[in-house]
């Protein structure tokens, strides 16, 4: 058996600079009448265009519920379709306002790249895909393997680390992109996948006959994804912050898309108030208005709802909470208060 790694990438290894923002990210948004949020080059679930070309996925859900809290909009948005190597300098130079494409919040990319993460919308762990034909049950087993690296990413590191904890060897082969890697993957070029292991499942419900790959049990790594911006315009990073967390806390206090409306006139509860406007104005307090919450959370639900919708246990792309349970539920999810 020729031992083959891609590894698809949708988590990042850097830049060696980055620039810091100026203040006014808001302003240029408002001016400009949309925002423009960097995503991924494509991964069923989390960010993908359909077949009339508009974008779909849970990533996509959090771009657009910052359009519809800051503009009213949740279709005023500019989707720049970003790899690996290309997302930070986009997000640096202004091309793009935040970046929402399964990147992995490290040190250097928080210091260094000063960048500033907002959140974790979705913690994860590097794994491995092979075909059920192999008969391959344990990355341990990849001794020997050509990797297929899609580079600027933080799979790299890891799985440079795992190689050799284990005392096995490998060789790398660059890639670009993840459609790249799915490509030699199908066409038999590449024996074993590896990734995030959301993009593993995400990658393996667009395949033909996806029942024929395993995701091997081996997570090598933490990979917390999440939104970012460019650090220097404390005003705008509040507002992506929290419009994450209001979609967070909505779902752990129980406001849907299909009840917000309800809501909105009142509750007994003050934190449903605070949040939707009723009561208070957080909104005011980084330039926005009493509802920008409102709008945020009616835009696609809540958290609860974008993930179940896009990528749950109904969908193709099959991933159960796990981690991503709201905390009273087990999991890691997690918002300060609003208050």
């Amino acid at each position: 058996m020729k031992k083959t790694i891609i590894l698809g990438a949708l988590t990042a290894a850097g830049l060696a600079a980055a620039g810091a923002a100026s203040a006014g990210t808001l302003d240029d948004v408002k001016a400009r009448g949309k925002l423009n949020c960097g995503v991924s080059t494509g991964l069923v679930g989390f960010a993908a265009p359909d077949a009339n070309g508009n974008w779909q996925g849970f990533d996509i859900g959090v771009c657009r519920a910052v359009a519809a809290a800051v503009l009213g909009d949740p279709t005023a948005i500019e989707f720049v379709p970003t790899t690996g190597k290309t997302r930070f300098t986009a997000l640096a130079s202004g091309e793009v306002d935040m970046l929402a494409r399964n990147t992995t919040w490290t040190f250097t990319r928080d210091v260094d790249l000063k960048f500033e993460f907002v959140g974790v919308n979705y913690y994860d762990g590097q794994g491995f895909m092979v075909p059920k034909s192999l008969g391959v049950t344990s990355a341990k087993d990849l001794d020997g393997a050509t990797v297929c690296i899609q580079t600027g990413t933080t799979t790299e590191l890891n799985l440079a680390d795992f190689f050799r904890s284990n005392n096995m060897n490998y060789e790398p082969v660059p890639i670009e992109t993840n459609a790249e890697a799915q490509q030699q993957f199908l066409a038999g070029a590449c024996d074993t996948l590896t990734t995030d292991a959301s993009g593993l499942a995400a990658t393996r419900a667009a395949f033909e006959n996806p029942h024929d790959y395993v995701i091997l049990p081996e997570i090598i790594s933490k990979e917390p994804l999440g939104p970012l911006v460019r650090h220097g315009d404390q005003q705008w990073g509040d507002i992506v912050r929290w419009t994450l967390n209001a979609l967070i806390s909505a779902e752990e206090l129980g406001i849907t898309s299909a009840n917000i409306d309800e809501l909105a006139k009142g509750t007994n509860n003050p934190e449903i108030n605070r949040i939707l406007g009723t009561e208070g104005d957080l909104g005011g307090m980084f330039g926005l208005d009493k509802q920008w919450a409102y709008r945020a959370i009616k835009a696609g639900g809540n958290y609860g709802e974008l993930f179940e919708k896009n990528i749950g246990e109904n969908t193709p792309v099959g991933l159960s909470r796990g981690l991503n349970a709201q905390w009273r539920d087990g999991g890691l999810i997690y918002s300060p208060p609003f208050r």
